[in-house]
């Protein structure tokens, strides 16, 4: 399908090393070490050329074990951090030392586990999002429906220098009262050009998960962003209780396969490589 599959959500952790407080025995199967060596084998299964890895808590451990395993993996392509984001001063520190790492590309903060609902407007984080604009690297926002979809926009807009990344579009309550009025505020954000969508982490309990049963999601994500501006991910292993990393790429890649060479050449590599390459907004006209 191209040169260059790069899956833009790929998750790290080891329950040894600690926090990862969202992570307790009920979470079944996902209660388990998932190492470098686990998501090698997926990928190569999936014939996938590279991951980015992306943070799964708010420290600086988890960032400093992914960034040890790029260290030792080729096929890292990119990893998205945390950093203190309520703390300017703080942020700004860690900015500048991460900035150091080749691979350090991008900033995420679990705004869904956070208890501010304002989080993505208080002024000092909005400071901080301007400081990650400044070092050339993106913003990933995670599950932001229904809390924070609306901060996303305003963010945004407020910082046009800053590439600001709807993780799995921003979790499309598929089947749900309220999809309409997500499909109001994702389209809303998809208009300031830099923003992106990232088709990921669409599973949902008790719900299918096929080409069909994504069809509508995936073709307001395409009409309202364009291939140019979307990347996938495979969110793995988050995907693991429900079939795992191969039959999750399987349906988006059938969705992806349907379009034109150079626009599944975006969303499957391209616009991954280019939001995460550390070189300051991405927009497209």
């Amino acid at each position: 399908m191209t040169a260059h599959v790069i899956d833009a959500h790929l998750h790290l952790w080891s329950l040894g090393a600690g926090g990862y407080s969202w992570l307790t025995p009920e979470s079944g199967e996902l209660y388990a070490d998932f190492t470098a060596h686990d998501a090698e084998v997926e990928l190569a299964a999936a014939r996938i050329d590279g991951a980015v890895l992306v943070q799964a808590d708010d420290t600086d451990a988890d960032t400093d074990a992914m960034l040890r395993v790029a260290d030792e993996n080729p096929w890292v392509t990119g990893v998205v951090g945390w950093v203190r984001l309520d703390e300017p001063e703080t942020a700004e520190a860690q900015l500048e030392r991460r900035r150091r790492h080749p691979a350090f590309c991008g900033v995420r903060h679990l705004v869904h586990d956070d208890p501010r609902d304002d989080f993505l407007d208080m002024p000092a984080v909005r400071r901080s999002l301007a400081l990650v604009a400044r070092h050339g690297l993106a913003f990933d926002v995670p599950n932001a429906w229904p809390r924070h979809l609306a901060q996303v926009t305003a963010v945004a807009g407020a910082v046009p220098d800053l590439t600001v990344v709807i993780d799995h579009l921003g979790k499309p309550p598929r089947g749900g009262a309220d999809f309409a009025d997500w499909r109001e505020e994702f389209e809303r954000a998809a208009r300031l050009p830099n923003t992106i969508a990232k088709v990921s982490g669409l599973r949902m309990p008790h719900t299918d998960y096929s080409a069909d049963a994504l069809r509508e999601v995936w073709q307001i994500t395409l009409d309202a962003f364009g291939p140019a501006r979307m990347m996938w991910g495979s969110d793995w292993p988050i995907t693991v209780p429900d079939g795992g990393y191969g039959p999750t790429f399987d349906v988006l890649a059938g969705l992806i396969g349907e379009l034109g060479s150079d626009e599944s050449a975006a969303v499957l590599g391209g616009t991954a490589l280019r939001v995460y390459a550390r070189e300051g907004p991405v927009t497209t006209t």
